[in-house]
């Protein structure tokens, strides 16, 4: 082990840390101001405060809040695309549209709700989830009967293919005789 004070060591890191305050801490426009020279610092290079003003500073949030809602919009615009589908998907190709539709509206929640976490929006953050998961259901709904993990139904069948249409003789009834 080496002869190095690690309290007093983490201590000098936490009065730096002390010292600098949220904002700066987080603060997308980091300055690294070098070092002092000859210092032998644990911390590495010191981080200098950002050259916006507090008035910049907290504006910058809600300047790019609007992209998070602009993305929630999106997701939510799409997921509810998929309650007014416009055709049934029993089996085929509309099955198979169907399904990467809603691979597609879990995937925009995931999206929307990445860029309303970066900009703290929280609301619109459980928005996005209640996407992920509302497209993560349907796509469960049609593909799990088809898996063999839930109860086929009428609606929901157990292949992906559509049954080949029944070729044969016409059925013959009784005919009418004109008098």
């Amino acid at each position: 082990m080496s002869d190095r004070n690690w309290e007093a060591e983490l201590a000098k890191i936490d009065k730096q840390l002390a010292s600098v305050s949220d904002e700066a801490l987080l603060a997308e426009s980091k300055a690294v101001a070098p070092a002092k020279a000859g210092a032998r610092t644990l911390a590495g290079p010191t981080v200098a405060a950002p050259a916006r003003s507090a008035a910049a500073a907290s504006s910058a949030p809600a300047a790019g809040a609007w992209r998070g809602w602009v993305q929630v919009a999106i997701a939510v615009g799409a997921a509810a695309g998929l309650v007014v589908w416009p055709w049934p998907a029993p089996c085929g190709a509309s099955l198979i549209g169907f399904t990467a539709s809603t691979g597609a509206v879990a995937l925009l929640g995931i999206w929307s709700a990445i860029g309303t976490w970066r900009h703290r929006l929280g609301l619109a953050h459980v928005a996005s989830l209640l996407v992920v998961v509302w497209g993560l259901l349907l796509g469960a709904r049609e593909i799990l009967p088809r898996a063999g993990y839930a109860v086929p139904t009428a609606a929901r069948s157990e292949g992906w293919r559509c049954p080949a249409p029944s070729v044969g003789p016409p059925s013959v009834g009784p005919v009418a005789i004109p008098s």
